[in-house]
């Protein structure tokens, strides 16, 4: 698969702001400031993440580089390995968990398995961690990292309060974010990472999926959460059983929220199965008398 990264922007979006996208793949995000310049994940592979460096080659220049890990999902850190020894890479704790349990290496080899461009790919750790929340002060802009799991253990945002923008990464998505696991827990930490977000009332969210700086997705994602609790609410222990039960009408992914027209069918089948895990983890919710929504 051949995948070429542009630059983009907005009109209404602060000019200090860059979307660095990958395709279809992710966005990661480069933030200019007086101090410093922070880039914001480093895409699937270090070759993409050359690229995104090469686009960005003036402004890398110009100041001192920060990297900032939001999670360590494959397709926003795998490409760690073009920054090594070059720039300090920040991360939450819980994200060395992630790279040192065996499924991280299990994903890697699986990958290459599938498609030879991940075969440069090493899993680089972050060089600082941190517990709770980060700030980077860069003069004229303000970048805090927040911890907003729910997605996963180790997902962090990042909040630049004076020009009212977050770079909600995973925790925000269109049309639908995926919890973690089926874990009522989960399904908590995910809802709550939502609220969080919400009530900073940014003007701009941005997501790494999705396309969108719109802060209603953030509204959308929470009121999709709520409306699987309501559908599931009257359904017997034997009706939340049933293995099928994000396939029957009324519960299918396309009964909560409106898949665009244009969206390709492998694409929505990834929305579908992230949708039979939030239902998974509403239901064992449902089960547990715990409602989160």
């Amino acid at each position: 698969m051949t995948i070429s990264v542009e630059l983009c922007s907005h009109p209404q979006l602060d000019d200090r702001i860059t979307i660095v996208r990958a395709g279809e793949e992710v966005d990661a995000v480069f933030v200019r400031t007086e101090r410093f310049n922070v880039l914001i994940d480093t895409l699937g592979t270090p070759e993409l993440c050359r690229m995104a460096l090469d686009l960005l080659d003036e402004e890398v220049r110009a100041r001192p580089l920060i990297v900032v890990n939001s999670h360590m999902d494959w397709d926003h850190f795998w490409g760690n390995a073009a920054i090594a020894g070059k720039a300090p890479i920040v991360a939450h704790a819980a994200a060395c968990e992630r790279l040192n349990d065996a499924r991280a290496l299990q994903v890697l080899n699986e990958k290459v398995r599938e498609d030879s461009r991940f075969r440069n790919v090493e899993l680089i750790a972050p060089d600082i961690t941190f517990s709770g929340s980060m700030a980077l002060h860069g003069g004229d802009l303000t970048l805090e990292l927040i911890h907003t799991p729910g997605h996963t253990p180790d997902h962090i945002a990042v909040w630049i309060p004076e020009i009212s923008v977050c770079l909600a990464v995973d925790a925000v998505e269109y049309p639908i974010p995926e919890v973690w696991s089926k874990s009522t827990n989960d399904l908590r930490l995910i809802c709550s990472s939502l609220e969080r977000i919400r009530d900073l009332h940014a003007r701009f969210v941005i997501p790494a999926h999705g396309r969108t700086l719109s802060p209603s997705t953030v509204n959308g994602n929470l009121s999709y959460f709520r409306e699987l609790a309501v559908r599931i609410e009257n359904l017997s222990e034997q009706e939340l059983s049933n293995s099928e039960l994000a396939k029957l009408t009324g519960l299918r992914l396309q009964d909560f929220v409106t898949i665009p027209a244009d969206m390709p069918r492998q694409v929505v089948e990834f929305y579908e199965t992230c949708h039979e895990t939030n239902l998974g983890a509403t239901v064992q919710a449902r089960l547990d008398g715990l409602s989160f929504t």
